[in-house]
């Protein structure tokens, strides 16, 4: 029954999720489950640096597994997002901006468990950098207990209505368990349309699909 301590393709994954737990259990359950799934398979974590709510289940599960931990967090939050000791490494930015470039940077992939407007933000971002070819990576959505089904159909209706293109609504790889999506998202190759290609952008790269470092 054990699947061992696969290593995965990634050595790191970037989590978006919640400064708060929710009022269900299953949501706490559900960072516990992913944090086991990234320690299962030798996983690094990246996050918003917070030691509250489903951020602090997390890299807690993380750390105590044994995998490096970075946590970027502005300097304004962190009065609010850290109580107590902070876990693993911890840096410091200026704004919400850096935070999220700093954390797209140093991911393999991404991942958004249940959260509120700023984990729908950062995850809604790199789903846009993906489709205008800024990067690569695999963009997971942790769909826990149908929380994300209105966002997922809402991409849907887009779709159907013209302003999301069949290819790009692709982008996003979703589950409802953290085994069935990490699974998935190593699966995943990037096969829609960019708006602009990789290489055009005049910004700091943000790196490929891990695999294709070398790739043209």
């Amino acid at each position: 029954m054990e699947q061992g301590n696969t290593r995965s393709k990634f050595r790191r994954v970037c989590v978006f999720c919640g400064s708060n737990s929710g009022h269900r259990k299953v949501f706490s359950d559900a960072a516990i489950e992913l944090g086991n799934e990234l320690v299962n398979r030798r996983v690094d974590l990246v996050y918003g640096g917070g030691s509250v709510g489903l951020m602090g289940l997390i890299s807690q599960r993380v750390y105590d597994g044994g995998c490096h931990v970075l946590g970027v967090i502005p300097k304004a939050l962190m009065p609010l997002e850290i109580s107590g000791q902070t876990v693993g490494e911890v840096r410091t930015v200026t704004d919400m901006h850096e935070r999220k470039a700093a954390m797209a940077r140093e991911a393999d992939a991404f991942i958004a468990l249940p959260g509120g407007y700023g984990t729908m933000e950062e995850l809604l971002e790199m789903i846009t950098w993906a489709q205008l070819g800024i990067h690569k990576k695999p963009v997971g959505l942790l769909n826990v207990d149908g929380y994300y089904n209105c966002l997922l159909a809402l991409f849907d209706n887009g779709v159907e209505e013209g302003f999301i293109k069949p290819g790009a609504r692709h982008i996003v790889v979703s589950a409802p368990t953290a085994k069935e999506l990490m699974t998935k998202m190593e699966q995943y190759t990037p096969f829609h349309e960019h708006v602009a290609p990789h290489e055009s952008w005049e910004m700091e790269q943000l790196g490929n699909y891990p695999g294709q470092e070398n790739a043209q």
